[in-house]
């Protein structure tokens, strides 16, 4: 069984599809940048680098920042995955 990535840009799907893997939305922190790198940290995954934010600051810069989340549900042994990755809207049209 291949395993098959879809996009979407729906808030809803993406936080019920991050929470059913138990996965906070985060920020990676740098010193002295500005920028807001956006992740979806999961329990034994996360780095120092991430700190937890509100569902609703991340989809702010979510969609300031026209964004799309690839992602996946299931590997292809069937197992539930965390296979994410946020791309340009633009490119995930490309890819739907």
């Amino acid at each position: 069984m291949a395993s098959q990535s879809s996009s979407t840009t729906d808030h809803d799907v993406i936080r019920k599809w991050a929470e059913e893997r138990d996965g906070k939305p985060s920020v990676v922190v740098r010193d002295n940048d500005k920028t807001e790198l956006l992740r979806i940290d999961f329990p034994g995954y996360s780095g120092d680098d991430l700190q937890e934010i509100e569902w609703e600051e991340w989809f702010r810069i979510f969609d300031e920042n026209n964004l799309a989340l690839l992602y996946q549900e299931e590997t292809k042994d069937g197992e539930r995955s965390n296979f994410n990755k946020l791309v340009d809207r633009s490119k995930a049209e490309q890819h739907s």
